[in-house]
């Protein structure tokens, strides 16, 4: 089931299956940043007023805005 990341809770892994039609500033950067369909992650933590997300993806720590991750559609792994 389609989602976006800032519906995932702590520990929970996923996959990145696109990015929100509409969303082309932030498009070529999460492309810049490893986010490419088909990439496997996992969250790590929340700041504690909720933003930014700290995401684990190809072996680094990424942390995203919660505009950036509510262009970001995934699936839960």
């Amino acid at each position: 089931m389609e989602t976006c990341l800032s519906d995932m809770q702590i520990g929970e892994n996923g996959k990145v299956t696109g990015i929100r039609r509409g969303e082309k500033a932030y498009r070529q950067k999460l492309l810049a940043m490893g986010l490419t369909p088909g990439t496997e992650f996992s969250v790590t933590r929340y700041a504690p007023m909720g933003d930014p997300v700290e995401i684990k993806v190809r072996g680094f720590s990424l942390s995203l805005r919660q505009a950036e991750a509510n262009a970001l559609l995934v699936e839960k792994v």
